[in-house]
């Protein structure tokens, strides 16, 4: 059974920083792109970013470029999303998922991050 299990949210003052954790199973973790997605209240859900665990190869949306860095521990089957210089509007539920993600993808419960201004 495939599982993408989400930890690591929290609550943090603007400017300040976290580190989300990914922990896969069931399947064979270097043969995928995983990514960060996150969905505020009241918005669609957003890809934030991807990472192809083979080679590292990484993409970022612009809103989070130069703040956030996605990397994963192939040995660990655990990729992570360090998160500095928080913003208020970076308050989502955070998920990951495989990049991009399938039309009737299972999100789970995800990890809450909120950003106090």
């Amino acid at each position: 059974e495939v599982q993408l299990v989400e930890s690591g949210g929290g609550l943090v003052q603007a400017g300040g920083s976290l580190r989300l954790s990914c922990a896969a199973s069931g399947f064979t973790f270097d043969d995928y792109t995983i990514g960060w997605f996150r969905q505020a209240p009241g918005k669609e859900r957003e890809g934030v970013a991807c990472i192809q665990s083979s080679d590292g190869s990484t993409y970022y949306a612009d809103s989070v470029k130069g703040r956030f860095t996605i990397s994963s521990d192939n040995a660990k089957n655990t990729v992570y999303l360090q998160m500095n210089s928080l913003k208020p509007e970076d308050t989502a539920v955070y998920y990951c998922a495989p990049c991009p993600p399938s039309s009737d993808e299972d999100w789970g419960q995800g990890t809450q991050v909120t950003v106090s201004s």
